[in-house]
């Protein structure tokens, strides 16, 4: 077993770089202002508070300015809910890129596939019958046991967007281990979650107030939902993510906790090593 993760400071990136490219920064107002892209009725949108189509345009931004994602980069996207991120990513990917989004809850995975594979081919969506207390609570298969429907190495860009806030620790080991496996060597991983640091949870300007949860290393927003809102020590999911054979590349803090930010969620992004070690 490899030794445990110890952070190191000089990854975190609490200023990210604020010079947008130009035509990155066009693209992204169009997105936000085109009002023929798909978008689903208010009351269908399951994955989170806030615009839909803004959330998704801004996750495009930090794709291509914190996460390298390039045009032609085969993606994957666990959690894709009701096509937030997919959307926005129809107008960046070409077409000889490729889009995979799995999600337990079907309605949305019936909405994307309507909406969105009928105009955008090479975007393809599917149920993951996989249990969640909140989102799929008679799913057929443990987190812990999870195996995703592709084969090795079939991905350049993998990203988990408010994924690792809804699961315990040895779920989100069980992805990386599957995130490990189908990235090609170099490809990269987005993963948000909420990362505790000594004094987070006291801060009084956080917009989360966490306390100590069951598990050793874990913090709930909710008691009564404790995967309603989920964080974990500092160093425990880049440790997994480590342990699965992934490089941490970048830690970028959320404005969360308080501080200014680009993103609320803290981001983590992770490398496929080219070689083994």
């Amino acid at each position: 077993m490899n030794a445990p993760f110890k952070l190191d400071p000089k990854l975190l990136d609490v200023a990210p770089d604020a010079t947008a490219d130009v035509c990155l920064e066009t693209l992204l107002k169009s997105i936000e202002r085109n009002r023929f892209l798909p978008e689903p009725d208010p009351e269908k949108v399951f994955v989170g508070d806030g615009n839909y189509r803004a959330i998704g345009t801004e996750y495009l931004g930090h794709y291509v300015r914190i996460g390298g994602l390039k045009t032609t980069d085969r993606v994957l996207d666990i959690g894709c809910g009701i096509g937030r991120m997919a959307v926005p990513l129809t107008q960046y990917l070409d077409e000889t890129a490729s889009y995979e989004g799995i999600d337990p809850v079907n309605e949305g995975i019936e909405w994307c596939v309507q909406n969105v594979s009928r105009i955008y081919p090479n975007f393809r969506f599917c149920r993951l019958d996989v249990a969640h207390e909140l989102y799929n609570p008679g799913g057929a298969v443990k987190g812990s046991e999870i195996v995703l429907p592709f084969r090795d190495a079939k991905f350049d860009f993998v990203t988990m967007i408010s994924v690792a806030t809804h699961l315990p620790l040895e779920e989100i080991a069980a992805y990386a281990r599957e995130v490990s496996r189908l990235l090609a060597p170099g490809g990269k991983l987005f993963l948000t979650a909420f990362l505790v640091s000594e004094g987070d949870p006291g801060r009084a300007e956080a917009r989360l107030q966490f306390q100590p949860g069951e598990a050793v290393g874990s913090w709930i927003a909710d008691p009564a939902a404790p995967l309603g809102a989920i964080g974990f020590d500092m160093p425990l999911i880049p440790g997994v993510l480590e342990e699965a054979g992934l490089r941490i590349d970048l830690v970028s803090l959320g404005h969360w906790r308080g501080m200014e930010s680009a993103h609320y969620q803290d981001v983590i992004i992770a490398v496929k090593p080219e070689t083994s070690a």
